[in-house]
């Protein structure tokens, strides 16, 4: 059912399995409010933009480059990720996909997130 060698839904949702366990691992690396910001924002592109594997991979790979690099220069997440985080993910999954639909509820969820992650403090 999960097979990922030959086209499973697992395959479908996040690629290669491998890649998927090397991007978690990058993500799992980076500062605690880091990490929480890029959870939250994967966690809203997993329930709402279309998904195909290879460009989902790719996409989830882009992310966490993008936060290990901020982490490492001491970017704040607000600079990351503008005034508006709904906006920011919108805008970062269009360069992979054609968008999805989104509710309401879920664009407050990402928003609240961030905020959280915004004032953890480093450690």
């Amino acid at each position: 059912m999960f097979d990922t060698e030959k086209g499973g839904f697992i395959a479908k949702v996040i690629g290669p399995k491998q890649r998927w366990r090397q991007y978690r691992a990058r993500v799992g690396q980076l500062p605690p409010n880091y990490r929480a910001a890029v959870d939250a924002i994967e966690r809203y592109l997993m329930h709402f933009v279309p998904t195909d594997g290879d460009s989902d991979a790719s996409r989830f790979e882009d992310l966490a480059e993008l936060f290990e690099r901020a982490a490492a220069d001491g970017t704040p997440i607000s600079e990351i990720v503008g005034g508006d985080p709904v906006k920011f993910a919108e805008a970062f999954v269009q360069n992979y996909s054609d968008g999805g639909y989104v509710p309401a509820r879920s664009r407050k969820q990402l928003t609240d997130a961030i905020t959280r992650a915004e004032d953890e403090k480093p450690r």
